[in-house]
C-alpha cells in the first residue's frame, strides 16, 4: 500500500511525545553524574553506575520492537499501548529518584527510568516508518529531533531557571540533592506524561493490512522461542547499508556516553574548582552547585541548537547527501569536545556555550541521519524489530564503557574528567570518517 502525504500539523503531532520522552533523557544526562556524586560516588565509579543505561536498551528495545510489531487493538493502535505504559512507569521514576538517600537507592532507580523510557522510545522511531512514505521519513526524523532539542532545552536548563529566576536556594549546610534538582525532576515527571498522551490521542494508526499482509503481521507465532529465532535471524540478515551504519554508531555513542559521565562533574570540579564531597568547605560545595548549573544551562544551549539545527538538516542533507552530512556534523561535534581542555576558569565558563552549541549540531544530526539513512533499506513488517536491533550497536560500545572505563580513568587518566571527554570527542570524528563508507 502506498502511505498518504501527511501534512505539517500532522507530522507534528506524532513527534510531540518525543519531546516528553527527552525531558526523561535529558535530565539523567545533565544530573546523574552530579547526584551520584553528590551520594558519595568517585570519578572512577560512574561509569559502571551508568550501566543501566545501556544494558536495559540492549534487553528491552528490541523484545519491544519485536511485541509492537506484533501488537493490534482496534482502539488503541499499535505502538501507542508502549507509548502509554512507559509513559506511567518512567513518570513514576523520575518522581522517586531525586528522594534517594544512598547511592545504591539511585543507582537501582537509574534501571527501572530507563527500562521504562525505552518502553516508549523504541516504538516512536517505528511509528515514522509506519506512517511516512519514504520521501518523508527524513522530514519526520527531523521533527523528532526538533522535540527532542525543544524538551531538552528546557528540561536541562530547570536546575538554573529554579535557582536563577524562582529563587530556590537550600538552607546553609544544606547537604545531599540539592532542591532545584528535586523540583526539576517533578516538573519532568508531569510533562513526560502529558506529552506522550497528547500523540495518543492526537495520532491514529494504519491498521496491520493495511501496512503488510495480516498473516505477517498478526498470526506469526508469538511465544519467546520464535521472538529470540526471529530477532537472531534478522541480526544474520541485516542489510549491508545496516552494517555499515552499526559501525558509525558503535563509535559515535561511546563518545556521547564519556561526555554524559563526566561533563556536568568536570565544569563543578575542574572549571569552577568545587567540590562534591559532603565533609567539603561549604565555599568549595557552593562552585561545584554553581558550576552543575551552568553545565545544565549549557545542555540547553545544545538542545536549543539541535532544536534549530534540525530545521536545516533535511535542506543540507538534500543538497549534500545523508552521509556527507552526518560526516560534517560529527566532525564538528567532536573537536568542540576536545577545545574543553583549554577552557580554564569560571570566568572563561561563557565558551562553554559555544562548545555545546557545537555538540548540539553534532546531537541533531546523531538523532536523525543514521534512522533516515537506516529506514530506506528495511522490510516494512520487521521495522520494529530491525531499529532494535539498531539499538544493540549503541549500547553495546556503553556496555564495554561502563564496564571498562573505571579502571581506565585510575590507572591511565588518573581521575581526569576531561582527558576523558576530549577521548569522547576523538571517537565522534573516528565514527564521522567511517560514515564515509556508507552506501546512499
Amino acid at each position: 500500500m502506498e502511505k498518504k502525504q501527511l501534512s505539517f500539523w500532522q507530522i507534528w503531532n506524532m513527534s510531540f511525545g518525543f519531546m516528553g520522552i527527552q525531558f526523561g533523557w535529558a535530565l539523567q544526562m545533565a544530573n546523574m553524574s552530579s547526584i551520584y556524586e553528590f551520594l558519595g560516588a568517585k570519578p572512577d565509579e560512574i561509569p559502571m553506575l551508568w550501566l543501566a543505561a545501556p544494558l536495559t536498551g540492549l534487553i528491552v528495545q528490541p523484545i519491544i520492537g519485536y511485541m509492537s510489531d506484533r501488537t493490534w487493538h482496534p482502539t488503541f493502535g499499535r505502538r501507542r499501548p508502549y507509548f502509554f505504559v512507559g509513559a506511567v512507569l518512567s513518570s513514576l521514576a523520575l518522581m522517586m529518584m531525586p528522594n534517594c538517600s544512598e547511592l545504591w537507592m539511585a543507582a537501582g532507580l537509574l534501571w527501572i527510568l530507563d527500562s521504562s523510557i525505552n518502553i516508549s522510545m523504541e516504538p516512536f522511531r517505528a511509528f515514522v516508518a509506519d506512517k511516512l512514505p519514504e520521501n518523508q521519513r527524513t522530514f519526520g526524523f527531523s521533527m523528532q529531533s526538533l522535540f527532542i532539542g525543544l524538551g531538552s532545552v528546557v528540561a536541562s536548563a530547570l536546575p538554573w531557571i529554579f535557582t536563577h529566576w524562582l529563587g530556590v536556594q537550600d538552607a546553609e549546610g544544606h547537604v545531599g540533592i540539592p532542591t532545584n534538582v528535586k523540583l526539576s525532576f517533578y516538573i519532568g515527571a508531569a510533562a513526560f506524561f502529558l506529552f506522550v498522551m497528547y500523540t495518543i490521542l492526537t495520532t491514529k494508526e494504519y491498521p496491520p493490512q493495511e501496512i503488510s499482509d495480516r498473516e505477517k503481521v498478526i498470526e506469526r507465532k508469538k511465544g519467546f522461542g520464535a521472538g529470540v529465532e526471529e530477532i537472531v535471524h534478522a541480526i544474520m540478515h541485516m542489510p549491508r547499508k545496516m552494517k555499515q551504519l552499526a559501525l558509525v554508531q558503535f563509535l559515535t555513542w561511546p563518545g556521547l556516553f564519556l561526555m554524559w559521565f563526566y561533563y556536568t562533574p568536570a565544569v563543578g570540579a575542574d572549571i569552577f574548582g568545587g567540590l562534591a564531597a559532603e565533609d567539603a568547605d561549604p565555599a568549595l560545595r557552593a562552585l561545584y552547585k554553581e558550576g552543575n548549573e551552568i553545565a545544565g544551562l549549557t545542555y540547553s544551549i545544545q538542545n536549543l541548537t539541535t532544536f534549530l539545527f534540525a530545521l536545516a538538516l533535511p535542506v543540507l542533507a538534500g543538497r549534500i547527501g545523508k552521509k556527507f552530512t552526518h560526516q560534517l556534523c560529527l566532525t564538528i561535534g567532536g573537536a568542540a569536545l576536545i577545545s574543553l581542555q583549554f577552557i580554564h576558569g569560571a570566568e572563561q565558563s561563557h565558551w562553554l556555550f559555544v562548545v555545546m552549541a557545537c555538540v548540539g549540531i553534532a546531537w541533531a544530526s546523531i538523532l536523525s541521519m543514521p534512522y533516515s539513512m537506516l529506514s530506506d533499506c528495511l522490510p516494512a513488517d520487521k521495522i520494529g524489530v530491525y531499529m532494535g536491533i539498531f539499538n544493540f550497536f549503541i549500547v553495546l560500545p556503553e556496555i564495554i564503557a561502563a564496564l571498562s572505563f573505571g579502571w581506565v580513568m585510575e590507572n591511565v587518566l588518573d581521575q581526569n574528567r576531561m582527558l576523558a571527554i576530549s577521548l569522547g570527542g576523538c571517537l565522534l570524528i573516528a565514527a564521522g570518517v567511517v560514515a564515509m563508507r556508507v552506501k546512499e
